[in-house]
């Protein structure tokens, strides 16, 4: 016997030491990740957005479920059995993760970002066992193998408020839309490890560890105004509610600066809880829908024929009720006698057939007022990305004036046959009234590292599009629109100030079928008109209960948000006379 153990140790320790030294370590240490803190979302003013609370991931050890650790054949069954109803997973699911594959899979992650009451229940249990395993050698403690590693749980304190800006986060921790896809990398900072020593399921205190600490995310500072934004989706929400329309989507943009203070789309979603999120309400409408405008296009249209000296706003247009272009008889919105407008008239009573012979005087030919048309419409930004870089953006539908078709040549002067964005939309109201000079949109005002430092965001890029004259002159055209009596605006007023807008009513392509169904309502505007600071566009889609006119049910909500804007910036009335320019002429 004693030969027996003298050659059983000599194998041990000489023949077999290797071994099982790299058996001992291998069982001995646990490697885990340590999850980087996420950066904030804030708005202009530094409230949270979206911000990241206390969690955990919970992991395991696989190779500690095995035969050889537990000494019985169902140690992953079991121990899913248990964690199955805390987790909320199929037992199924956690079994493919416990159970033990190669040598070298020492980390499972059976559920991320878990509530630290989740992870308390789990510990109180994993405890349990192991007191029961000391006092009672038939008790297996089948959750040894079992850990935590500290995370966080991305939050979103107002609700539905942004989501469409915000985005989310998926359960792997990456941004699943929006601003959280968007800026992922500068949100997400960069995980950690630690390496320590356990025994039985526990750590231990007095072995060697080592660890590379995570670096947290970087802070991010959007341009948007909360309480402008809450105003904006409150109204746009109703609206869409109140005409059951499909959606609806409002803009607030610094005409100045081109920052957007609000964004808002309705239907919603809360990302806090996508699970009982409309699939279709998921992303950002406002940016990734691409429809015909109608009349609020036309602000374009008269940019070109002012621009290029075609006619001025006192030049007189004769109206038809009818007018015969190419293969069609295009007539307006209402059947009328002949009207004698001037060219501010044109605008202001919103006539297709007024623009149609506008825009014909920008070429000798129309093949030419094509080309000069299409050179403007290009300089506002239309048929272009806005330069938010947004995940999903279209950039709308321009096809080349060569490429028009015999309708689209007049149809486009109106705002149909070419599609946009709702953002390009504000943009070109915003350029108007920043002088005539397009400032690219902008989102994001800057970021805030770990270290506390501000990085403010590249200065936006800015061209000059039309010249200061013809932008002052268009803004006082459409001041007509609002403010003159046969001017389609007249419910966007707002007592003491001077505003301009233009109403919008398209025909809509219905995404299902390709084929003209409903119709797209918009009004966009600018305040004060006669010294602008703020732009306001809203767009409903497929209005199906009260009015469909964009002056009916956007003007007051273009009102509503625009009242509020004004007064949450402190921004005054000028004072200033309107310039009450003529709708028509005697003939």
């Amino acid at each position: 016997m004693l030969i027996a153990f003298v050659v059983r140790l000599l194998q041990v320790q000489a023949v077999d030491a290797g071994t099982y030294a790299a058996k001992a370590e291998q069982n001995r240490y646990v490697g885990q990740i340590l999850a980087a803190e996420r950066g904030e979302i804030t708005d202009r003013s530094g409230v949270a957005l979206a911000s990241s609370e206390d969690a955990y991931d919970i992991t395991a050890d696989p190779t500690m479920f095995a035969r050889g650790q537990l000494k019985i054949d169902d140690g992953p069954e079991q121990a899913a059995a248990l964690l199955a109803p805390i987790l909320g997973q199929e037992q199924s699911a956690l079994v493919k993760k416990l159970r033990p594959g190669n040598a070298n899979a020492r980390y499972a992650k059976l559920a991320g970002r878990q509530t630290p009451q989740v992870w308390k229940q789990i510990k109180d249990l994993k405890s349990a066992l192991a007191t029961k395993a000391e006092s009672d050698p038939a008790t297996v403690n089948v959750l040894a193998g079992v850990f935590s590693v500290p995370s966080s749980k991305r939050v979103y304190p107002n609700g539905e408020l942004a989501a469409g800006i915000l985005g989310w986060v998926n359960t792997e921790g990456k941004g699943g839309g929006g601003v959280e896809q968007q800026l992922d990398a500068t949100l997400a900072g960069k995980d950690g490890k630690i390496r320590y020593a356990q025994s039985g399921g526990r750590q231990v205190p007095t072995a060697g560890s080592t660890e590379t600490p995570a670096v947290p995310g970087s802070d991010v500072e959007l341009t948007i105004d909360r309480d402008i934004q809450w105003a904006a989706q409150n109204a746009i929400t109703e609206q869409v509610e109140a005409s059951k329309a499909d959606r609806g989507y409002v803009i607030v943009q610094d005409t100045r600066t081109g920052e957007i203070l609000a964004l808002a789309n309705s239907p919603g979603f809360d990302p806090n809880d996508l699970g009982s999120a409309n699939p279709d309400a998921l992303g950002n409408a406002a940016l990734q829908d691409a429809y015909e405008p109608g009349s609020t296009a036309k602000v374009m249209s008269m940019a070109a024929v002012l621009e290029e000296n075609a006619a001025t706003p006192l030049t007189h247009v004769t109206v038809p009720n009818r007018l015969h272009r190419g293969d069609r008889l295009f007539q307006d919105d209402i059947d009328h006698p002949t009207w004698y407008l001037t060219l501010n008239g044109v605008l202001a009573k919103s006539s297709n057939i007024g623009t149609i012979l506008a825009t014909g005087q920008l070429g000798k030919t129309q093949a030419q007022a094509n080309q000069t048309l299409y050179s403007y419409l290009r300089k506002f930004g239309i048929g272009g990305y806005t330069g938010l870089g947004f995940p999903g953006e279209t950039k709308g539908i321009l096809a080349a004036p060569g490429d028009w078709s015999t309708s689209q040549q007049y149809t486009i002067p109106f705002g149909q046959g070419v599609s946009i964005n709702a953002l390009q939309a504000a943009s070109v109201y915003s350029t108007i009234a920043n002088g005539g000079v397009r400032v690219q949109p902008s989102l994001v005002r800057g970021t805030k590292g770990p270290d506390g430092r501000f990085t403010p965001a590249e200065a936006p890029q800015k061209t000059r599009v039309v010249s200061q004259k013809t932008a002052k002159t268009l803004a006082q055209m459409l001041e007509s629109v609002v403010d003159d009596q046969e001017g389609t605006g007249t419910k966007a007023r707002i007592p003491g100030y001077r505003v301009a807008g233009k109403t919008g009513t398209a025909n809509r392509v219905d995404p299902a079928t390709g084929k003209y169904r409903g119709y797209t309502s918009s009004f966009a505007g600018f305040a004060p008109a006669d010294n602008p600071r703020v732009t306001v566009y809203c767009a409903i889609q497929n209005a199906t209960e009260g009015g469909y006119f964009g002056g009916q049910i956007c003007g007051p909500i273009f009102k509503k948000v625009m009242e509020f804007s004004l007064k949450t910036l402190q921004i005054p009335p000028t004072g200033a006379k309107p310039a009450n320019l003529p709708v028509s002429f005697a003939p």
